[in-house]
């Protein structure tokens, strides 16, 4: 059997039985597919690489590998989590089961927060960042590959997630201007060296509430770190300390940028109004009209 005869007869195999998360639209039948093809054949890509690829051809061996990784994902394991590769702004990032997958959704903050460090960059040469919750890494890491001018100190509590970002970091080759720290939310930057020091802080927090989360699918609960998306009784718990302690560590014109679940908006909005620390905030929505990012200047 051919490459083209193996591809369609799987194709035709997968059709009605690939489980498919809406917050992973870039996973189809076919990318999915292609991926798990190109892992196979010793050359790792994530899916939405992978859609753009001529598929090599497979020995029989490799084949069977290809078998295995299909059923793995039939199985409900994340496609990221088997490749190890997930795409996120453009860049190809090493993925595994010490952080949450980065999502399409959480683009929009990534590119509200690329497109603040470009302003924030013709005033200044360095444009200093804190990535908070960084997971993997994929924020600051986007970020820094997109603007050569920014500096990026990540951090997230889980030192597990810690050393995926310090992985992608290297396999990037952003170690002079990107590092990686463990610590509860900004608690890694209490120095002088940070306070008031910072122009940008990012983060993309967990916001699903506690009740919630049993509710979530199977292919995320199971497989993805509860820590990541667990926000507490109301999902706002780390938003909440987050507006509250972000001041202290921004220069006096610096922003605060965040992603919030969909509905909250308007609430977190209102929550930053109320803190007074505050002078101008300014919510994102998707395409769908629902506020996803908030961003608020530090007066």
């Amino acid at each position: 059997m051919n490459n083209e005869e193996l591809y369609n007869l799987l194709i035709s195999g997968l059709e009605h039985k690939l489980h498919l998360l809406e917050d992973k639209p870039e996973e189809n039948i076919e990318s999915s597919l292609k991926a798990l093809w190109l892992m196979a054949s010793g050359r790792p890509k994530s899916s939405e690489m992978a859609a753009k690829l001529p598929l090599p051809e497979l020995t029989g061996g490799q084949k069977n590998i290809l078998l295995d990784l299909i059923k793995q994902r039939l199985d409900n394991t994340p496609l990221a989590y088997i490749t190890g590769r997930q795409n996120f702004m453009d860049i190809e990032l090493l993925c595994d089961r010490r952080a949450l997958i980065p999502r399409k959704e959480t683009e929009i903050l990534g590119q509200k927060a690329l497109h603040l460090s470009f302003e924030i960059a013709k005033e200044k040469q360095r444009v200093n960042i804190i990535d908070v919750c960084c997971g993997a890494g994929n924020l600051g890491l986007a970020i820094a590959s997109h603007n050569s001018n920014a500096y990026v100190n990540a951090t997230d509590l889980s030192q597990e997630a810690v050393e995926l970002a310090q992985e992608n970091i290297s396999f990037l080759n952003l170690n002079q201007r990107v590092n990686a720290q463990q610590g509860d939310l900004l608690s890694a930057f209490e120095t002088e060296e940070y306070l008031e020091k910072i122009d940008m802080i990012v983060c993309n927090p967990p916001y699903i509430s506690s009740s919630n989360v049993s509710k979530m699918d199977t292919e995320i609960s199971t497989h993805e770190p509860v820590l990541a998306f667990d926000g507490g009784a109301m999902g706002i718990n780390l938003i909440s300390r987050l507006i509250r302690e972000a001041p202290k560590y921004l220069t006096k014109s610096g922003w605060l940028i965040f992603e919030v679940g969909t509905g909250q908006g308007p609430f977190i909005s209102r929550l930053c109004e109320r803190s007074q620390l505050y002078k101008q905030i300014e919510p994102v929505s998707d395409d769908l009209g629902k506020i996803r990012v908030i961003s608020a200047q530090r007066k």
